[in-house]
C-alpha cells in the first residue's frame, strides 16, 4: 500500500493514486459486491461512448472491495467552481451539456431506478409506515423512458482535462428518469446554496425543455431515498422537511 497516495476521502471510499491509476477503496459499511456493482455501471456508460474512466480491474483490498481504473488527470469542475465562484453560470452550464447528453442514452444496461429508489424509502428513518407507502405509490406512479442516470451528478465529480470532461463516482446509476437525475443534482446544489440551485435548475430547463414543475414533482422521493444514505454532512431537517411538504401525513 506504501506506493499508493490517497488523494480524496468520501462517503463511501478512499481513493488512492499510482502512476496512471487510481484504486477505490470502499468502506466497510458497504456490501462486498459494491465495486463490481460500479464496474458494472462504468463500462455500460462507457460502452455508449459516454466519457468515464476506462475499468482496470476489481480487486480485494485489506479485506475491501476496491475498483482499480485509469486516472485522469485533471481538475474537478467543483475546484475550478470554488475559486471562481464568480463563473457559476459558465461551469453549471458545462456540467449542462455533459449531463444533458448522458440523459439521451437508454438505461438498459443498468438497475432500475425506481426499484432502487423504493428499497430507500423503505430503509429511510425517521418516515412513518404510512408515509412510506404514499411516496411508494408516487414512485411507481412515474412514467417516463428508461435513460443513464448517474444518480450523484455534480462539479465535483466532472473532472476537466485536455481531452475534455470525464464523469466519475458511478456507483448511484441507474435506468430512470432524468427529471429525478436533475432534482438529486438540484437537492444537492441547494444545501450549499439556493442561488447555485436555482441556476442550475433553469439553465438544465432551458437546455432540455423540461418544466420546473415536472422536474420538482420528484423532491418528495429523492428527499425520502437520500435520508437512507446516513451522509453525515447532510442537514436531516431539510430533508424531512420536503418530504412533509410534499407528502404530507393526515
Amino acid at each position: 500500500m506504501n506506493h499508493w497516495e490517497p488523494i480524496a476521502e468520501g462517503n463511501t471510499a478512499t481513493i488512492y493514486k499510482n502512476d496512471g491509476h487510481v484504486m477505490k477503496v470502499f468502506k466497510d459499511h458497504l456490501p462486498s459486491t459494491e465495486a463490481l456493482k460500479e464496474a458494472k455501471k462504468q463500462g455500460y456508460a462507457r460502452s455508449c461512448g459516454i466519457p468515464v474512466p476506462r475499468i482496470v480491474d476489481v480487486v480485494t483490498h485489506e479485506g475491501k472491495p476496491a475498483l482499480v481504473m485509469e486516472y485522469i488527470k485533471g481538475r474537478s469542475i467543483g475546484e475550478c467552481f470554488r475559486e471562481n465562484p464568480a463563473h457559476a453560470e459558465r461551469y453549471l452550464k458545462q456540467s449542462v451539456e455533459v449531463q444533458f447528453n448522458m440523459h439521451s442514452f437508454p438505461g438498459d444496461g443498468l438497475e432500475s431506478m425506481t426499484e432502487k429508489l423504493a428499497n430507500q424509502i423503505v430503509s429511510a428513518p425517521m418516515i412513518k409506515s404510512v408515509q412510506k407507502q404514499k411516496l411508494i405509490d408516487l414512485l411507481k406512479g412515474f412514467h417516463y423512458k428508461p435513460k443513464i442516470c448517474h444518480g450523484d451528478f455534480h462539479l465535483y465529480n466532472l473532472i476537466q482535462s485536455e481531452s475534455g470532461i470525464t464523469i466519475i463516482d458511478w456507483v448511484d446509476a441507474s435506468s430512470g428518469d432524468p427529471r429525478a437525475d436533475v432534482y438529486r443534482t438540484y437537492l444537492l446544489y441547494l444545501q450549499h446554496s439556493r442561488e447555485l440551485g436555482d441556476l442550475y435548475l433553469r439553465l438544465y430547463c432551458e437546455k432540455s425543455g423540461f418544466k420546473k414543475e415536472e422536474i420538482l414533482k420528484w423532491a418528495p422521493v429523492i428527499a425520502c431515498a437520500r435520508l437512507s444514505e446516513h451522509v453525515a454532512t447532510e442537514d436531516v431537517s431539510r430533508l424531512l422537511k420536503i418530504v412533509n411538504h410534499h407528502c404530507p401525513v393526515s
